[in-house]
């Protein structure tokens, strides 16, 4: 059998099926908030990979754990045994979230948690005779994964073109960028603009056709940290109330304590019928997603026979055991707690880069769910031109300087250039400092682009 070089070298061919940075090094290792690739140089991951690695690389505690789960079994069936680990991730989930979400389901990820929260939503919907909802509204722009339902909800033709004959796109309603509301209208009443929209589209479609609303509580990489006005969150409750739609939060990226609470929805006591988790949840140790939902869901779709849905690594002990070990680490270290003082912290130092950089339009988010918008106009919102590649250029001026953070541009940087801050939770003042020196620096080498599209 061939044998794997020990290092591969940056250059060498790659097998991989879409590589999709391949001038990337190759990592070596990681240990706490740093990542050193092979070549010995160190990043500071300010983005936890994409917003994954909660509790940093290299913790010793879900290693122990995770070789001791594997000692005894790593793997079994659903259908033939029932293991302890998912049964204890279980019960600490219901008792950590919101009363109301006291039942779970567990899976690899992200994508697969939006589509089985949408499968357990209809089939709700069809157990107490309401068979005529199916209808799916999101937002626009909106990140909810890359499998075909949760792509159907998502809608950047950018991510969906290639595959819109092959899945509904469902009614989409506006993101809440109440930052650039019109002159004299109030950050609470451009919320309640906002909300309304939602009942609109409800009337538009046939309330009785509308199943769910999903939206991310707090935005993730397609709005970088966008934290809606609180007047919105209440009022989308209210809404769905009234019409019998199901609301299912995504909280892929900011819940499981990245914004100093289990879940970001109760810094509005909101409390959806349906929640999606995954990255955070076991920070990358092992691929794992959940959806919590209540009791009443629950038990309705039993009484009709059974919630028909299944993945083969779903409930897995090894994966079960190293979330709860993530838990417990989070809840030890009072590391949510660290979530919201230290990004208290960093949000105030992120405020300070709009006196030196006209061209970011506005720092928002939660605990260390951060993040921020590079434009045109502070004013308007009007982006940048598309050809000077912003999103691009600013995360390589960083990761030139060993600072990793995230980007993403959407339907064609209509909203700007998004950039997220999201580095794992036990980051200290003293590393956030670290992070805005070198994120100053990767920000004034693009400065001078930035002026002269201004000036053109």
């Amino acid at each position: 059998m061939a044998q794997a070089p020990a290092h591969r070298g940056a250059n060498r061919p790659s097998n991989m099926l879409f590589w999709p940075v391949p001038d990337r090094p190759f990592v070596e290792r990681g240990r706490g908030i740093h990542v050193w690739d092979q070549d010995g140089k160190r990043y500071i991951d300010a983005s936890a990979g994409p917003q994954t690695c909660n509790i940093g690389h290299g913790n010793e505690r879900v290693r122990q754990v995770m070789l001791a789960q594997a000692e005894k079994i790593s793997f079994a069936f659903r259908s033939h045994f029932r293991n302890e680990p998912a049964e204890d991730l279980a019960d600490l989930m219901a008792e950590l979230a919101p009363e109301g979400l006291d039942r779970a389901f567990f899976c690899s990820g992200g994508s697969e948690a939006v589509e089985a929260a949408i499968k357990l939503a209809r089939q709700h919907a069809v157990a107490i005779g309401q068979g005529s909802r199916y209808k799916m509204i999101s937002r626009l722009p909106a990140y909810h994964g890359s499998t075909l339902g949760a792509l159907a909800c998502t809608g950047d033709p950018m991510m969906a073109g290639p595959f819109a004959p092959m899945m509904p796109i469902w009614p989409k309603i506006p993101a809440p960028f109440s930052a650039y509301r019109p002159a004299g209208q109030s950050l609470a009443e451009s919320g309640l603009e906002y909300a309304d929209m939602l009942e609109r589209e409800i009337v538009a479609q046939g309330p009785e056709s509308v199943l769910a609303f999903i939206m991310e509580t707090i935005g993730g990489a397609s709005t970088g940290a966008l934290v809606a006005p609180d007047s919105y969150y209440a009022r989308v409750r209210q809404i769905c109330d009234k019409y019998g739609v199901l609301l299912i939060l995504d909280e892929v990226m900011c819940g499981a304590g990245r914004t100093g609470t289990f879940l970001a929805a109760e810094h509005w006591n909101l409390t959806p019928d349906i929640v999606v988790l995954a990255k955070g949840l076991a920070s990358g140790y092992v691929p794992f997603g959940a959806i919590m939902t209540s009791a009443g869901i629950a038990d309705a779709i039993d009484a009709a026979g059974g919630y028909i849905h299944a993945h083969t690594y779903s409930a897995s002990p090894l994966a079960c055991a190293v979330a709860g070990a993530v838990i417990q680490e989070h809840l030890d270290h009072d590391l949510w707690g660290n979530a919201g003082r230290t990004g208290a912290y960093f949000m105030a130092q992120l405020q300070t880069l709009l006196d030196e950089f006209p061209f970011i339009g506005e720092v928002r988010g939660r605990g260390l769910m951060l993040g921020f918008d590079v434009i045109a106009d502070r004013a308007t919102g009007k982006p940048l031109p598309n050809q000077l590649n912003a999103h691009q250029r600013i995360v390589q001026e960083a990761y030139d300087r060993g600072l990793i953070i995230y980007s993403r541009r959407v339907l064609e940087g209509a909203y700007g250039d998004f950039f997220l801050l999201t580095p794992p939770l036990i980051i200290t003042e003293a590393e956030v400092d670290e992070v805005m020196e070198l994120l100053k620096q990767a920000l004034r080498a693009f400065a001078p682009e930035a002026q002269a599209a201004g000036e053109a």
